[in-house]
């Protein structure tokens, strides 16, 4: 329990710090165009798009498409695990939570906010494609830093979250790959 007391300290003063660049972010949802097209990359972040490019992968690289889909799918996995259980040791409140003068523009999927697990995921996807197919990858950026970018926008995450999140997410996409490359060969 001292570990969650200290981690919540912590979270408290980053809160504080940013606070101001998180409400200036979520500002942009004043906008309908705006709100909409961060809600529906959120959306397809919550695993549409990611699920759909795990089944596209065997045609786009038919030599080692089956194997890349599964070390994906392994991979993705593991961040969904390594996320919900550093959101439940950590537990950091969202920012619509702690401050009401963010807004929630859609509902979370759960309640805290550190790492953002859409951000992770993408992250971990983002850096295996760059490492197995470079040309896909350039074509998935602006997806996923528009849903990075979403997650700080809809009021749902902290700028810091985010940064944690793509962290952890490209090291652990990264690792996947340098471990078992021998896989997608």
């Amino acid at each position: 329990m001292p570990t969650t007391s200290k981690a919540s300290q912590f979270f408290e003063r980053a809160d504080q710090l940013e606070f101001a660049l998180c409400q200036s972010i979520n500002r942009a949802i004043r906008f309908r165009p705006i709100k909409s097209y961060f809600r529906l990359a959120s959306w397809l972040g919550d695993g549409w798009f990611w699920y759909a490019l795990i089944l596209a992968i065997p045609l786009i690289a038919p030599s080692q498409g089956q194997h890349m889909a599964l070390l994906m799918a392994l991979t993705g996995l593991t961040c969904t695990l390594t996320y919900k259980a550093l959101k439940h040791r950590l537990i950091r409140e969202r920012p619509f939570i702690s401050f009401p003068a963010i807004n929630c523009a859609m509902p979370p999927l759960d309640r805290y906010s550190f790492p953002s697990g859409h951000t992770m995921h993408a992250a971990c996807f983002q850096a295996m494609l760059f490492t197995l197919v470079p040309a896909v990858a350039w074509a998935v950026l602006p997806f996923t830093l528009s849903v990075a970018a979403s997650r700080v926008v809809l009021g749902l995450h902290y700028p810091s979250d985010v940064a944690a999140g793509a962290f952890i997410g490209g090291l652990m996409g990264w690792t996947s790959v340098q471990l078992f490359a021998e896989l997608t060969v």
